[in-house]
Order: C-alpha cells, then sequence, then structure tokens
C-alpha cells in the first residue's frame, strides 16, 4: 500500500482489527494530541474522551429530566382528569351535564374557549347546545374518526367559540351504546402550540370517550318491555 493511497478508513479499519495497538504502544497513545472540542487548543486523547464521556452523561441527564417532566405533567393531566369524570358522576341532573362539561374542562384544563354541540338528545332539543347543527355538521362529525388538533381553517363548528382561537381541537362525541355521533366538541387555545397536527390524540380520544358516555344518559330510552 503506498502513502497516497492510505486513508483515514484503512486507519480505521486498521485499529478495529487490532484492538491492542494502544496496549501495546502506549507511548503513542499518550502523546496523540487532537482539538479541543470548544477552545482553540489541543488537548490529550484521553483528556479527548474523558470531555465526550461527560457530553454523554450530560445529554442522558438532560433526557431524564425531560421524562420526569413529563411524567409529572402527565400526573397533573390524569388528576385534573379524574376530578372531571367524578364531578360529571356526581351530577344529579342529567340536563346540566352538557354546561357542566364545559364549565369543568375550562376550569381543569385552562382553555380559551370551548363550546358543544349535541343532536339526537331529545331532553336537549330546545337547548343552546342543540343550535346551529345542520345537516353539514352532522356529516362533518361522522367523518371524524378522531379528534382533528390544529389551526384553525374555517372549519364550521369553530364558528360556535367565542373567540378565534389560534389553535383548536374538534372531538366527535359518541356514546357507548352507538357508534354514530351525537354531538362535537370543539376546544379553542391561544397558542398555537396547544393544538398540532403532530400530537397525540389519546388524551383527547379519552376525554370525548368520558363526554359521551355522559351524554348518554340523555340518550333516547326504549321503551321497557310490558
Amino acid at each position: 500500500m503506498t502513502q497516497d493511497a492510505f486513508t483515514a478508513r484503512d486507519v480505521a479499519d486498521y485499529l478495529r482489527s487490532n484492538p491492542d495497538f494502544f496496549e501495546t504502544h502506549a507511548d503513542v497513545f499518550a502523546s496523540l494530541n487532537v482539538p479541543h472540542p470548544h477552545e482553540a487548543r489541543a488537548i490529550s486523547l484521553g483528556e479527548r474522551q474523558i470531555l465526550t464521556l461527560r457530553a454523554r452523561v450530560k445529554e442522558h441527564e438532560h433526557r431524564l429530566m425531560q421524562l420526569l417532566h413529563n411524567a409529572g405533567g402527565n400526573e397533573r393531566i390524569n388528576q385534573s382528569l379524574m376530578q372531571w369524570c367524578a364531578r360529571m358522576l356526581s351530577e344529579p341532573d342529567a340536563e346540566r351535564i352538557p354546561a357542566h362539561i364545559i364549565r369543568s374542562l375550562s376550569d381543569q384544563f385552562d382553555l380559551s374557549a370551548i363550546a358543544l354541540r349535541v343532536w339526537d338528545l331529545p331532553a336537549l332539543e330546545d337547548s343552546e347546545f342543540a343550535q346551529d347543527v345542520d345537516a353539514g355538521i352532522r356529516a362533518y362529525a361522522d367523518n371524524l374518526t378522531q379528534p382533528y388538533c390544529g389551526p384553525l381553517k374555517d372549519q364550521e363548528p369553530a364558528r360556535w367559540l367565542a373567540s378565534e382561537p389560534a389553535s383548536l381541537a374538534i372531538l366527535p362525541l359518541r356514546t357507548l351504546n352507538s357508534p354514530t355521533p351525537i354531538g362535537l366538541l370543539v376546544l379553542g387555545a391561544n397558542e398555537a402550540g396547544r393544538f398540532t397536527p403532530d400530537m397525540g390524540t389519546d388524551f383527547l380520544s379519552l376525554i370525548a370517550s368520558l363526554a359521551g358516555a355522559a351524554l348518554g344518559r340523555l340518550a333516547r330510552q326504549a321503551p321497557e318491555p310490558d
């Protein structure tokens, strides 16, 4: 092999094939100097390895702290969700559940605007929660297989909100006994990053399931057999 043909890959391949090289040539290892990663000076190869290990440890510490932060946030969300669910379960008057859903979600999750519309619930036919619902709204809900999260794009349900949101989530609501939507829950936020297209929707789907189950108390009941 000529000097011109000798490449860095050849050196790397040789060292991989001869892992004991630096043991048998300790003087070479001790005399090697490499650039400092953050300063304009040279350091020994051993010192460079120590700096690399320290950087990796800091990176792992940062990831661990992020995991702990996320775990704490999830715990707070779970507690808020449990309190919201408990309040709905303890509500003796089923017709007050729609207002309770909006009020409690706003209190527990600090949302700037919330709107709820329902249909096929006889007890609420003349209420504010059944207004502004047309065939287009119902078709939109039928096609919404999971919560929509993202920016405002002139979605018709967004007009129910009291103020224009920077981002929103639209949740289809279904009772436990029917796959057909009986309503839509719209959550608005002033922050563009609150609801984004790439965010997970498991938590929002859980909210939709609980709200739909609670509203199921107002669904038309089949007549009892004689």
